[in-house]
């Protein structure tokens, strides 16, 4: 296990790392509240008591800052092997009872991608894991061996398994089916089944007390307002991971394993691999999904094991949103241990081997990914003592440029002459419309031929909104990043307009597009453009289209501060408004202002109305 760990004791800051970063920093303030610190999102302030996980990370997290005085990558990774080492030995020790290859078992546990990936991580996953495996196994040992230190140790373990993730709910009725098939009737060992729940329910009392705000609401209210369940993410979490399931182990072993559990299965698993092709017809793709099928089918049958996968599954199905791999990592060990039992020794070793080199293969790109933010910071620390600097981007890349004294942008954020501005193209950058200049850029793009994410990907192994595969053999480019300094915009008037009619979503739009327009369409509260004059009498026509979540409905229309129209529309529709326009020089400064925006979440921009197109036409536009 630690020869596993120690090639990537040097990762990098990354993912959702540098938030339980913000609650470890909080902790040595508030050390009973770590999860009361505050910080940009998405450019918005958000409340850290709405996250997804309760604080058990950042306390762990804020013991080590606390110990070493900064974060520093290697020791701090160094502590959370311990946390693999737990999860294998759990493995180890379930699977003794459920197999009769306990080795095998927790080979094929330790080389699952998530696992190998996501063990190399700050994030919570990894000490969840170990609670909740250590959770389960000391349960099992429990009833099995009449030990009531097991079940104080069970019950500590689930415990902590609910102060790390709200998943751990699910440990009820996991532990109530092998208690119940086993012995209903010890009142102790119920008790340490509701442990969890009652965990979690005792923490929100207790911030609901101390701090006037139950975190369940507040995380509630973020999952509206980033619309984290609405059907279609939904949907899509659903069938991304029903295919990380068919990857959980090899789908070799998927398929020769449940081989002799009858035609019924194998017909199930093909009818729902063609139905998923309606998503993404990438044999990949839709043989990962089939084999995600046969294993819920094949978990049908009677038994703890299965009845832990179907649990969870369905859990998973409930509460998350992004479709994540690393979701589905508590009910590896059960897929694990049932493949293990049906398939031959030789199979589940050279199952072993192709996994393990597909992990570790994902592994490096995952690291290689994360350093060359890490790189590119360092590259420019120069830049960054001498200006200031924002970042308009997420996760690694905006740890390691924090650090070197960097700020996140806020949304709306007004960008000054000499300032600088890092972007990610994918690390969820927020629209600008400031006039910028090329300081430096990099690509990443590591040589190893698997991706867990790119800029023109369709890996759903981190989130599942790009596409729903597993993870994908491919060279294309993860991301692209660059440093630009903002520099004064020329005068409007110094311009040399081209066009007399401009379409926002044709490219050579947008050197006329002054502020308030984003290349989709859509415009804030005002949008300005410069225009070319015509060269004969033409009327000035704006096309706009009012979606129906869309509460505007009066529109102004000024060309060079002269108001030429306003019009209020009784409803949502596609419109034009017009006006003519006379006595005005070579070039038009034209202002389309609304009376009210909104938000569409996911998508955080104060939006008003689509502008399909704005210029000079004699015809309708």
């Amino acid at each position: 296990m630690v020869l596993l760990r120690v090639p990537f004791l040097h990762q990098a800051i990354q993912g959702d790392d540098v938030y339980y970063l913000y609650g470890a920093e909080h902790a040595q303030i508030d050390p009973l509240h770590p999860n009361h610190a505050r910080y940009l999102f998405l450019g918005d302030m958000v409340d850290m008591r709405g996250h997804s996980h309760p604080p058990l990370n950042e306390w762990i997290l804020g013991a080590l800052l606390g110990l070493l005085g900064d974060v520093r990558e290697e020791p701090f990774h160094l502590s959370y092997i311990l946390f693999s080492v737990i999860a294998a030995l759990a493995m180890w020790s379930l699977a003794r009872r459920f197999c009769g290859k306990p080795f095998l078992a927790t080979l094929l546990f330790i080389a699952v991608p998530a696992f190998v990936v996501n063990g190399n991580s700050l994030e919570a996953d990894l000490p969840f894991l170990a609670f909740w495996m250590s959770a389960i196994a000391l349960f099992v040992y429990a009833i099995d061996e009449q030990s009531r230190i097991a079940l104080v140790g069970a019950a500590l373990a689930a415990a902590l398994a609910a102060l790390a993730a709200y998943q751990a709910i699910f440990l009820a009725p996991i532990l109530a089916v092998y208690l119940f098939e086993k012995q209903r009737g010890r009142v102790l060992a119920w008790c340490v089944v509701l442990t969890a729940p009652a965990t979690l329910g005792v923490w929100q009392l207790y911030e609901r007390l101390s701090s006037g705000e139950l975190p369940a609401a507040v995380l509630a209210g973020y999952m509206h307002d980033y619309a984290w369940q609405a059907l279609a993410q939904k949907t899509r979490n659903a069938v991304a991971l029903a295919a990380h399931l068919g990857w959980v182990v090899p789908p070799l072993l998927v398929a020769a394993g449940f081989w002799r559990d009858g035609k019924w299965r194998w017909i199930t698993a093909a009818v729902a691999a063609a139905a998923a092709c309606i998503y993404d017809p990438h044999p990949m793709f839709w043989a990962s999904f089939g084999c995600g099928v046969l294993v819920l089918a094949a978990a049908a049958r009677r038994g703890f094991l299965e009845a832990w996968i179907l649990v969870f599954f369905a859990g998973a199905l409930l509460v998350f949103f992004a479709g994540s791999a690393r979701y589905l990592l508590p009910v590896a060990a059960p897929v694990a241990i049932l493949a293990v039992r049906a398939c031959s020794a030789r199979l589940v070793i050279a199952g072993f081997a192709l996994q393990m080199a597909i992990s570790l293969g994902l592994a490096i790109v995952n690291y290689q990914h994360w350093a060359a933010y890490r790189q590119f910071a360092h590259s420019l620390q120069s830049d960054v003592q001498q200006h200031r600097v924002w970042i308009n981007g997420e996760w690694g890349l905006r740890y390691y440029f924090e650090s070197e004294g960097a700020l996140p942008m806020p949304n709306g954020q007004v960008l000054q002459t000499g300032e600088i501005v890092v972007s990610s193209a994918l690390a969820l950058p927020l629209p600008m419309s400031a006039a910028l200049a090329p300081l430096a850029r990099i690509e990443i793009r590591p040589p190893v031929p698997l991706r867990i994410t790119s800029l023109e990907g369709r890996s759903a192994y981190s989130v599942a909104s790009r596409g729903l595969r597993p993870f994908e053999f491919s060279r294309a480019a993860i991301d692209r990043v660059c440093a630009q300094m903002v520099v004064e915009r020329a005068p409007l008037v110094e311009r040399a307009p081209q066009l007399t009619y401009i379409d926002p979503r044709d490219a050579q739009a947008a050197p006329q597009i002054a502020g308030g327009l984003y290349p989709d369409g859509w415009m804030t509260e005002q949008a300005t453009v410069l225009l070319k004059a015509p060269a004969g009498s033409m009327p000035l026509r704006v096309a706009l289209y009012i979606p129906p979540n869309a509460p505007a409905r009066h529109v102004r229309l000024t060309a060079d501060n002269r108001v030429l129209a306003e019009q209020t529309f009784p409803g949502p529709g596609a419109y034009t408004i017009s006006a003519p326009v006379a006595a005005f020089g070579p070039a038009i400064t034209v202002t389309v202002s609304i009376d009210a925006t909104f938000s569409a979440p996911p998508d955080r921009r104060k939006l008003g109305m689509i502008i399909t197109g704005i210029g000079f036409r004699s015809g309708a536009p």
